[in-house]
């Protein structure tokens, strides 16, 4: 287990509610474009690797596939449980899975690059898992980022603060360009076969008190960076967080928020 695999243990530890009433929601907005990536359909056994509250098992087992889920958090894997009795879920973490080699028809993996340590190693255990033929659909968080996904980002830097050591960033020898050619070159380096990319842009509709919400529960390292400041620094974040949020603000009041994703897919 890599610094950076240790660091995500620790942040997303017992964070399932919180996450599924904020950041889960927006989160979930590729998930029908993944499934086609993948071509699950009636049927097909799919594995749904990191699936957080289960949304991408959900819609999988929607469509009539034979649905197993993974994830490393424990709290996750029982809520998602409990949210998609239909499906299989077991705790697991990458680049290690506990299935016999082509045991998948498709496998999915929704912004779950984003949180592993070593992302190369674990797309080929993706590949090892899946029958020759299947496909693999992934997505991940693109660079640039969208001005949606700045906003809590900027409130933090507005403030004076910034991320914490204990949070540390990917070693740079197992990092990728968050762009649709470093995506699909990572995918083609793990073994893939026609790896392609799309990049995928919406606006996620919420309101302000929710949006912040996900931070002031300390989800993600937006969450743990805020948690880590002073209380004095953490009134101030907030602050300007809604003085920011008016730059994203509806006439009926909500936030639009600009998000930008990648949607890879390849086959084994």
């Amino acid at each position: 287990m890599t610094d950076f695999d240790a660091s995500e243990r620790r942040v997303w530890a017992g964070r399932a509610e919180a996450y599924a009433v904020s950041f889960g929601k927006l989160c979930a907005h590729p998930v029908p474009q993944l499934l086609d990536a993948a071509r699950v359909r009636d049927g097909v056994r799919v594995l749904d690797v990191g699936t957080g509250t289960g949304t991408v098992a959900a819609a999988a087992c929607a469509r009539g596939a034979r649905v197993t889920g993974v994830d490393a958090e424990i709290s996750m894997v029982d809520l998602a449980a409990r949210s998609v009795p239909s499906a299989e879920m077991h705790l697991a973490e990458l680049p290690r899975l506990p299935f016999s080699e082509g045991l998948f028809d498709a496998v999915t993996a929704n912004f779950v690059l984003n949180h592993v340590g070593r992302p190369r190693a674990a797309l080929a255990e993706l590949r090892r898992v899946v029958r020759p033929g299947g496909w693999i659909a992934v997505t991940v968080w693109a660079v640039p980022a969208a001005p949606g996904q700045t906003l809590l980002g900027r409130a933090v830097q507005a403030a004076g603060a910034s991320r914490p050591p204990h949070l540390p960033a990917l070693a740079a020898e197992d990092d990728f360009a968050r762009t649709g050619a470093g995506l699909t070159d990572l995918l083609a380096s793990a073994g893939l076969k026609d790896a392609t990319c799309e990049p995928l842009l919406w606006n996620h509709t919420v309101g302000a008190d929710e949006w912040w919400r996900g931070a002031a529960d300390s989800v993600g390292t937006i969450g743990q960076t805020v948690l880590s400041q002073p209380e004095h620094v953490r009134t101030e974040i907030e602050r300007h967080f809604h003085r920011l949020s008016s730059e994203f603000t509806t006439p009926e009041g909500r936030l639009a928020l600009p998000h930008s994703a990648l949607l890879a897919r390849g086959r084994r």
